[in-house]
């Protein structure tokens, strides 16, 4: 079948995918028991990503980013779907993180982190869910109380992308927790040999086991006021809801990349395989679900291409991003079970990568704001 080739994916952005695929496959993939059995991917994996230039795609040159437009990092987080990889937190590093510095810090700010995280040296975590506030952010208890020229902080955060490995992370506080909404802001803490932070356990997940999600824990962490990101106190919430729309595109490209490695691998799989005398491809039902599959990845890709060249024009709202998260991350779950089933048994043993990529599929209808709130911010739009 002809493969579909997305408007924003021009001469430059197909390459930069391809490279994207090669490093996955070398660098992750392919040491994935390793990866699993750690709880964490080597610090030497994030330099080769920076050698590569595949970090901070769309971040400014000036401040050591690869100087593209955010197509360029969606071509990474789409190949990193497609590899089958869900655990190295380059969405989080790339596509979060340096985006908030980007466009709310400092000229300071920008030089002091994002050069660094291009290159890999510095790695990126953003600090928004705690254990008693995940898609309701306004309900954050983690304060940040001015002492002088400095905040004191004092909470804990969960679930957090690269918590082990983090030396810097992009934290929601509440600056007045009287104030609701209007009293949280962002902040740029130096985890680096930061007093009063301490990492607890690397949490035990269903998938995405090479990942080090952690707990964070602040106690009287005392950081300059200048960290604030933003001219005033009060304004991290409206950034965090513009952030967003950004954060569910990415993940709408990695579950895209997702189902076409779910079928491609399915495909071949069946067409190995023989059972009552033919290939499975040759039985009816087998044919029929990977027709079902492909069209469901079809249209899927073709409605992340109408939000990513929607997105390039600034035009991507937060409804059509709750869409395409929701979306897409929904059909990711059903066509990789779907392709499971194909697979038998061998599709529950985690030596097959459609077994992992089921085990890593599930959350993606989580974070980022679950899918039922998707549905919810979608349902006022209309």
């Amino acid at each position: 079948m002809k493969k579909y080739v997305p408007t924003w994916h021009d001469d430059e952005v197909r390459a930069l995918s391809e490279l994207a695929a090669g490093f996955f496959d070398r660098e992750i993939v392919a040491h994935i028991e390793k990866w699993d059995a750690q709880h964490r991917i080597d610090r030497e994996v994030w330099l080769e990503a920076g050698k590569l230039g595949l970090l901070c795609c769309s971040i400014p040159e000036e401040y050591g980013g690869g100087g593209g437009t955010f197509a360029h990092d969606l071509a990474v987080f789409e190949a990193q779907g497609y590899a089958g990889d869900l655990a190295f937190g380059v969405a989080v590093h790339s596509g979060i993180v340096p985006h908030y510095i980007l466009e709310y810090g400092t000229e300071e700010q920008k030089k002091t982190w994002l050069p660094g995280m291009a290159t890999g040296e510095i790695i990126g975590a953003i600090g928004m869910t705690e254990p008693g506030a995940g898609s309701d952010l306004k309900a954050i208890k983690t304060t940040a109380v001015r002492d002088g020229d400095e905040y004191v902080i004092n909470g804990s955060k969960t679930f957090i992308t690269n918590g082990s490995s983090a030396d810097v992370i992009v934290m929601a506080v509440k600056t007045d927790p009287k104030a609701g909404a209007k009293g949280v802001s962002m902040v740029i803490v130096d985890l680096r040999d930061q007093p009063g932070f301490a990492v607890g356990r690397v949490l035990d997940k269903v998938g995405q086991l090479a990942a080090d999600t952690s707990e964070l824990s602040f106690t009287d962490v005392r950081i300059p006021v200048s960290n604030l990101l933003g001219d005033v106190e009060g304004q991290g919430f409206g950034q965090l809801m513009a952030q967003l729309v950004q954060e569910r595109l990415i993940i709408g490209a990695q579950a895209s990349g997702a189902m076409r490695r779910a079928i491609d691998d399915t495909v071949a799989y069946t067409k190995g395989r023989e059972a009552f005398g033919q290939s499975l491809f040759e039985l009816q039902n087998t044919a029929f679900e990977l027709a079902e599959c492909q069209t469901i990845a079809r249209t899927c890709e073709v409605f992340l291409d109408h939000c990513i060249q929607s997105h390039l024009r600034g035009e991507l709202d937060g409804a059509e991003a709750a869409m395409v998260k929701y979306w897409l991350t929904d059909k990711q779950c059903e066509v990789v079970d779907r392709c499971v089933q194909l697979h038998g048994g061998y599709g529950y043993m985690r030596e097959y990568l459609i077994a992992r990529m089921y085990q890593d599929a599930r959350v993606q209808r989580i974070y980022a704001g679950a899918n039922e709130v998707m549905k919810s911010i979608i349902a006022k739009a209309l």
